[in-house]
């Protein structure tokens, strides 16, 4: 097993994220095997409870675990299925320890930070590397472990101390340290010392970078590139130069431009791995993909716009997935994306003059888009703006998806004004609402008293209901039968209420397993208005994309037509071949 880790200094959000899946991406297209560890040195067990305008979405995996969402960027990249165990917290790890502490198993030893915890963290980097995550289903050739936060911080020491001593467990040719820095461009001069500063805490602390990734909005000059080699004590070609680039999509061409790849097959002694033949003709295929998909984006002048009404959106990772899925179907429609961030509760009645400003920019970016997205999201704030955009994307024949909550609020808005129950709403916004107008209600197996992981959480499937031939996401979805995706909610849609819904048009094509709960709605006699109780945006990969977010992007753009042809006939294919 061939460990590479990827470590930031000088600030946090740097990129060390896309800079290791791009790393991994470029490994797969030598025919290897790869997968990915995050560390993060926060002491909650996992990121469910964690407010998203703090630290950005939480990721849901196939297993149900909630996670950080660089694992999100590991799955799109990499094209592989992670588990709960692939993202180590504080918290996780201590919780480990106290757990043997307690059944005794360290024999009444004083248990330490070192050698305990240490311990601990390398002995789960070892069983978690060798998981198989891709559909192989063989033990990965490479792990990528990326190491959160900011090398130097006291919350990430023990993590630092325990890759110190793993280095020598796994022995030097099965060890790399890229460390990702930052180069600021200061009146027009590219400052160095904030790398040097970093490069000379990581070493203190007895981890020597292989290679220097450096962060900048423009091109590294060489004398730049040779100082910093000279001052860390590495050769020029072990410094990368990661500047601004069209999209973080060309980050892994860039990176295959200067020789990264060549480096670390010499340093790790890739060659020693065997390959089949196989293997690296899957490797060349992806490589020669990818550089289709950039050169598609480059060539990509139409626009598509899609309004976001959503409550998170002062910090964008808080969507990351949403955009993601969106950015691979603009790619796939070869469109450019435009994404307008609305904030929902600018969409409801403002009181003072000033809120009124953003009260009708709203409503002009709303009306003007294209097509219209309500993503996931918890409590009351914003939810009458969201009603108020759905019932815009219905009766004026916009494309519209709804995605958990998006699914929730376009449902109220149909009983309140096509069903004509005035007051109908969510027991989530109000749960002291009379029971005939609780259009949305508490999941009766959900645990009410605590909060973390204990929604309806991972992989769950979608049965398409009898007669739905018609219907443009199963089409989307090559006509399947059932459907696997990955949930996140406490609340459903009230089953009492459907029939009465699919009188008026509004058909419940998906339910889960039971037939009962409602997975997928989507409107009759309308270009794209469908919504989804689970996410999707969770399941879409750069070349890959989801199709409920395709057919959002594609109707939008005016060519949904074409993919539904295109779908038909793949899937007649598969039929015959079967």
């Amino acid at each position: 097993m061939k460990y590479v880790v990827v470590s930031g200094g000088v600030i946090s959000g740097i990129g060390k994220g896309v800079l290791a899946s791009s790393t991994g991406m470029l490994l797969k297209t030598l025919g290897l095997k790869v997968t990915s560890i995050k560390i993060d040195p926060y002491m909650n067990l996992d990121a469910g409870t964690m407010s998203p305008l703090e630290h950005g979405e939480c990721f849901v995996l196939n297993d149900g675990g909630e996670t950080d969402l660089d694992l999100g960027n590991y799955e799109r990249y990499l094209g592989v299925t992670l588990t709960k165990d692939h993202n180590i917290t504080t918290g996780k790890v201590y919780s480990h320890v106290i757990a043997k502490e307690r059944r005794g198993d360290y024999l009444g030893k004083t248990v330490q930070v070192v050698p305990h915890l240490t311990n601990a963290i390398q002995d789960w980097i070892e069983r978690v590397s060798r998981i198989p995550v891709d559909d192989s289903a063989m033990e990965p050739d490479v792990c990528i472990i990326e190491l959160g936060g900011t090398v130097g911080d006291i919350e990430s020491a023990p993590f630092v101390e325990a890759l110190r001593q793993f280095q020598f467990r796994v022995g030097r040719e099965n060890f790399a340290l890229i460390h990702v820095s930052l180069v600021p461009v200061i009146h027009g001069e590219q400052k160095t010392k904030p790398t040097q500063a970093a490069i000379k805490d990581l070493r203190s602390l007895g981890l020597t970078p292989d290679m220097i990734a450096c962060r900048c909005s423009e091109t590294l000059d060489k004398p730049t590139i040779e100082k910093i080699a000279m001052f860390c004590h590495v050769g020029p070609e072990q410094v990368v130069n990661v500047h601004d680039v069209a999209s973080t999509y060309h980050v892994p061409l860039l990176l295959l431009e200067q020789r990264m790849i060549d480096y670390l097959a010499e340093r790790l002694k890739l060659s020693d791995i065997s390959l089949n033949v196989e293997d690296k003709q899957r490797g060349d295929k992806l490589l020669a993909r990818w550089r289709r998909l950039t050169t598609s984006i480059d060539e990509s002048f139409e626009t598509v716009k899609i309004a976001l009404v959503g409550k998170y959106i002062n910090l964008k990772d808080s969507y990351l997935s949403v955009i993601k899925a969106l950015e691979h179907s603009s790619m796939r429609c070869q469109k450019k994306l435009e994404i307008v961030w609305v904030d929902a509760s600018y969409l409801e009645p403002q009181a003072n003059e000033a809120d009124k400003q953003h009260f009708h920019k709203a409503w002009k970016d709303v009306s003007s888009a294209d097509g219209i997205l309500v993503p996931g999201g918890f409590g009351t704030r914003g939810t009458e703006g969201m009603i108020s955009a759905a019932k815009w994307a219905r009766e004026n024949n916009v494309p519209y998806l709804g995605v958990c909550l998006g699914l929730q609020i376009a449902t109220i808005e149909f009983v309140r004004n096509v069903l004509n129950i005035e007051g109908a709403t969510s027991s989530e916004f109000y749960p002291e609402t009379p029971e005939d107008k609780q259009v949305v209600v508490y999941m009766p197996e959900i645990d009410k008293e605590n909060m973390g992981g204990t929604m309806r959480l991972g992989l769950r499937p979608t049965t398409f209901q009898h007669d739905t031939e018609w219907s443009k996401i199963r089409k989307l979805y090559g006509n399947a039968a059932t459907v696997e995706e990955r949930h996140r909610h406490r609340y459903e849609i009230n089953p009492k209420l459907i029939p009465e819904l699919e009188k008026k048009g509004l058909m419940f094509v998906g339910r889960d397993d039971t037939g009962q709960r409602c997975e997928i709605f989507e409107l009759k006699n309308h270009p794209y208005y469908v919504a989804t109780q689970y996410h999707p945006e969770y399941m879409s990969k750069v070349l890959d994309p989801s199709q409920p977010f395709l057919g959002l992007v594609a109707a939008s753009a005016g060519v949904l037509q074409d993919f539904l042809a295109e779908e038909s006939i793949r899937a007649a294919q598969v039929k015959a071949d079967f």
